[in-house]
């Protein structure tokens, strides 16, 4: 997709320099991408705070262990 914006080339700059990439839409790409990434994290995360996550009573390590390895 093709867009127009009006970004100050300080934050470009910036942008190219932490990403490393091959060009202004490679880094706004990953750049893009990260923040996503983290910002996905972040609302999980907050799932997570409001209702953390607990093991069944009969839950048992090994056994787990077991089912996985099959």
């Amino acid at each position: 997709m093709k867009v127009t914006a009006l970004i100050p080339e300080a934050l470009i700059d910036e942008v190219k320099t932490l990403t490393h990439g091959k060009n202004i839409t490679d880094s706004l790409i990953k750049a893009l991408t990260e923040w996503v990434d983290i910002k996905k994290i972040h609302d999980l995360n907050l799932q997570v705070s409001e209702k953390p996550l607990e093991f069944k009573s009969d839950f048992d390590a090994q056994s787990s262990r077991e089912i996985n390895r099959s």
